[in-house]
């Protein structure tokens, strides 16, 4: 139940009426007309832009189409009102029964309230986290995998067909410093003095590797050249750093349906048949770049490469898919992996990356557009980094990682949910403050905090309910009479919860889980609002002399919870069913 989409297709209706009535002319489109909660909640319930959208197209003065949509619309016994506003919008007031027939919705579908069929079954590519092999996920890893792991689910709850996919960078040089790496532990395992040179990883997550390593060769390796050991040795190293992220993922609640190997991409002829189909739409061709912007032209090599024609999809410049030494670029196993996808039979494809990967969202734009003939369209998440403080000083860098803040850090010290739903409270492209003591404090201005303790009310609420007797599963609580939520405090919260399905809507269509975050937020935030009235006037209270007048009260917090648990399901955090 969508009240808002409802009202919507009244407008549209009761339009197309005026149209057959030849009071509006015929061709009109009616698709930007909207009815949307007014900015200001004193002004009505909802509000459309229909006049103002349509006066232009009709050659009329919005305010005259506003007259006239106003009269109709009234007859309609969902409107108590319709009032024009400034040069033509139209706001309207919805009688208590729209409301109050939200809990019962809510109520009757339980957590599938809300779910929605604009997906309408397509099948949706999210890639997310997809780190280098070569050790522990850090904090930046840890935003970019809430983040996809919420869209995914949010997709999901919207009627997509959802993959949730990881790739695994293991085709470049940075495998190769992993195995030299994991050597030097290896020969520090038979007791013998390293050193790290400068490039390598010196964390102390690769000392258990090592071990492994000589537990599995013994001293095979040991005063071999690197020819003898290191692609074994990479193979082992990256199985290990695979395992270790895989660990680190399920201690944040992520699981991958797809872990996807970049390494399978060379020498199975993927990357050649990427290209030869690029090739074929007369998009590969040999030439020589301009200088790359503030190179002074003696400090510029011109060279033949073979580039790949991106500008005729939207990208900046062309961009080399082979080196000149034969060799392929970076971008080209990127081109084939995203040619896999398509061949694959994805509707839509998502990558999220880290900010540092900016750049790279045109040519890899570009290069779906071209595999696609654009048909499949390519969305690229950024996601801002995270600064950490405690004690209200930067967090320090781990030393089991050597160099960085690792996911377990964060979740060893604050919990999966708190790390996700705080992961959650700014949109991905805005940077994020993540202070281990605010997230943990038990204040309004802690929103994990807030919501969770939404949730946990009211369930107090139904042990006291059961304490007295009264029955409140959800089926007795629907049969309620739900006329009695008729105070606006307890309407205000009934409209919020109406919001809950154009707000998956909108969410998804954006792919901003964040939007679902902020949600819960104003919803508990009604709901405390209406808690704390209760303390005042006593008919507000959800436990009352009379046991059906109770069950109406409790169906209005019941409906909140439920909705709350749907919204945190997404965010993949567990609800409270109390605090501590």
């Amino acid at each position: 139940m969508n009240i808002f989409a409802e009202i919507r297709d009244l407008v549209t209706t009761t339009l197309g009426q005026m149209v057959s009535a030849g009071t509006l002319p015929e061709g009109l489109n009616f698709d930007p007309i909207t009815a949307e909660p007014p900015r200001d909640p004193a002004h009505g319930d909802m509000a459309t832009n229909a006049a103002m959208v349509l006066a232009k197209p009709a050659g009329m003065k919005p305010r005259d189409i506003a007259e006239m949509l106003a009269s109709k619309l009234a007859e309609d016994p969902r409107i108590t009102s319709a009032e024009i506003a400034g040069p033509g919008f139209l706001n309207l007031r919805l009688a208590p029964s729209n409301w109050q027939a939200i809990a019962k919705t809510v109520l009757n579908e339980g957590t599938a309230f809300g779910r929605g069929s604009l997906g309408q079954g397509k099948k949706v590519n999210v890639e997310y986290v997809s780190a280098n092999p070569t050790g522990p996920l850090h904090v930046g890893h840890t935003r970019g995998a809430v983040f996809g792991d919420a869209l995914a689910s949010l997709l999901d709850f919207a009627g997509f067909d959802v993959t949730r996919e990881y790739y695994i960078n293991d085709g470049g040089a940075q495998v190769d410093v992993l195995a030299r790496s994991v050597y030097l532990r290896y020969q520090e395992a038979h007791g013998q003095k390293v050193a790290f040179p400068d490039g390598t990883y010196p964390g102390d997550y690769l000392i258990e590797v090592g071990e492994a390593l000589k537990a599995k060769v013994g001293d095979a390796y040991l005063d071999k050249g690197e020819q003898v050991w290191i692609s074994d040795i990479r193979e082992f190293a990256t199985e290990k750093m695979m395992d270790l992220i895989r660990s680190d993922l399920k201690a944040l609640g992520v699981e991958m349906d797809v872990f996807y190997s970049e390494k399978s991409l060379y020498g199975t002829g993927r990357i050649e048949a990427a290209l030869e189909d690029l090739k074929n739409k007369g998009l590969i061709y040999e030439g020589v770049l301009e200088p790359p912007k503030g190179k002074k032209p003696e400090d510029w090599e011109p060279r033949e490469q073979t580039l790949f024609k991106s500008t005729e999809h939207g990208d900046d410049v062309d961009r080399p898919v082979m080196k000149s030494d034969g060799g392929w670029t970076y971008f080209a196993p990127d081109i084939a992996y995203h040619y896999d996808k398509v061949q694959r039979g994805f509707d839509l494809l998502i990558d999220v990356f880290g900010a540092d990967h900016g750049g790279y969202v045109k040519r890899m734009k570009a290069a779906v557009s071209a595999l696609s003939g654009g048909t499949v369209p390519l969305d690229i998440k950024l996601t801002q980094l995270v600064k950490l403080f405690k004690n209200g000083e930067p967090f320090k860098m781990s030393k089991r990682a050597g160099t960085f803040v690792t996911l377990r850090d964060v979740v060893d010290q604050v919990g999966p949910d708190v790390t996700r739903f705080v992961m959650l409270t700014r949109k991905n492209d805005a940077m994020l403050d993540f202070d281990f003591d605010k997230v943990l404090e038990q204040s309004r201005e802690n929103p994990v905090f807030y919501v969770q303790y939404a949730h946990a009310r009211v369930a107090s609420v139904l042990r006291k309910a059961a304490e007295a007797g009264i029955a409140t599963d959800d089926a007795t609580l629907a049969a309620a009479d739900l006329s009695l939520l008729d105070h606006e405090s307890e309407l205000g919260v009934l409209r919020k919860l109406a919001e809950w399905p154009r707000l998956v809507e909108t969410a998804a269509r954006t792919n901003e889980p964040h939007r679902v975050a902020f949600y819960l937020y104003e919803l508990a935030a009604d709901l405390h609002g209406h808690w704390n009235k209760g303390n005042e006037v006593t008919s507000l209270r959800f436990i009352q002399d009379d046991p059906a007048t109770s069950q109406a009260k409790i169906a209005l917090a019941r409906s909140t919870a439920i909705v709350i648990a749907a919204g945190l399901g997404i965010l993949g955090v567990t609800p409270a069913e109390e605090m501590r």
